[in-house]
């Protein structure tokens, strides 16, 4: 029994559970209490055991291979079975850590807002956020759910659209001082746009201006952003329009620090989504944050299955 696990040690498989979550040696000495050059022989020690190469080293740190990562997979998953166990035989109050990847958009305007009720109503269980703007390339093997904008599609595991995307101009009150105008505006105020997003799956400018039926470019803006979060504090600030996307700056508009001086709403079949991976732990925990983010989006619907469901392309409407 156990025969592909003789030789091998605990500490080994440790070691390298550590370095391939934190994605460097270094950053798993500094977890494990070693050095950089222990780990980096542990790793080479458990390769030779192996008979494969877990890792690539490239320029900027290491990367795993495809064996590597297959081992990742189930030697974390291992290992929290073992820890778990342990807290359980040992008595001790156990607390569950959900990991939970998304954009930093989506992570500031909306999630952050509301995990405070989250974790009133499961004290016991930690949310740790992953956030970055690699889409399902964030949907790493120890990622238990993730909120990503797109299309929905998701080569394995579940889908279930959120909301959809539904955009419209904003801006700082200050900016626009006699309240609502024509579209038409537009042309002549400053625009915030964000960098890269002609290649973008969101809405951008150019996407808007069409939708609103302006038939003249968008003005190419001074201010240039690669963080959504950063061009969303410019407007509040006063310093040009931006594309507020609903859900994501419903609540500053609410607040008055962003006003919609232009009743237009265009939307699209994109939209967030929440993503589950295929897990065999945690299934009610992960079950409990989808029934939770349901509810506070309001519905009392169960969130569709959208995995495997056609999906058309880019639609205007108002």
């Amino acid at each position: 029994m156990f025969e592909h696990l003789a030789g091998l040690t605990l500490e080994s498989l440790r070691v390298f559970e550590a370095a391939a979550r934190l994605g460097g040696f270094t950053a798993a000495a500094l977890e494990l209490g070693t050095t950089q050059p222990a780990v980096s022989q542990q790793i080479k020690r458990l390769e030779g055991q192996i008979g494969a190469r877990l890792f690539d080293r490239i320029y900027r740190g290491i990367e795993l291979t495809e064996a590597g990562r297959t081992l990742f997979e189930q030697t974390h998953l291992a290992l929290q079975a073992m820890d778990d166990g342990v807290a359980e035989a040992s008595g001790r109050r156990q607390r569950e850590v959900l990991q939970v990847a998304t954009d930093f958009a989506f992570a500031s305007f909306w999630l952050m807002p509301r995990l405070q009720r989250f974790h009133a109503l499961y004290p016991q269980v930690d949310v740790s956020l992953v956030t970055g703007e690699r889409g399902l390339a964030m949907l790493r093997p120890d990622i238990d759910v993730a909120v990503l904008f797109g299309d929905g599609r998701l080569p394995q595991g579940e889908s279930r659209r959120l909301f959809d995307e539904e955009v419209f101009p904003v801006c700082s009150p200050r900016l626009v001082p006699d309240g609502p105008q024509g579209v038409e505006a537009l042309q002549h105020l400053p625009l915030l746009h964000l960098r890269g997003e002609q290649t973008s799956r969101w809405f951008d400018w150019t996407g808007v201006f069409q939708g609103l039926g302006l038939t003249s470019p968008p003005p190419p803006g001074q201010l240039r952003f690669d963080n959504y979060t950063l061009l969303v504090q410019a407007a509040i600030a006063g310093q040009g329009v931006a594309i507020g996307w609903s859900h994501l700056v419903d609540d500053l508009v609410e607040q008055g620090l962003l006003c919609r001086p232009w009743t237009a709403t265009l939307r699209s079949t994109r939209g967030y989504h929440l993503m589950l991976p295929p897990r065999k732990r945690r299934g009610a925990l992960i079950e409990r944050f989808v029934q939770w983010v349901q509810a506070e989006l309001g519905s009392g619907e169960p969130l569709a299955d959208e995995a495997a469901s056609p999906l058309s392309g880019l639609g205007f409407g108002q």
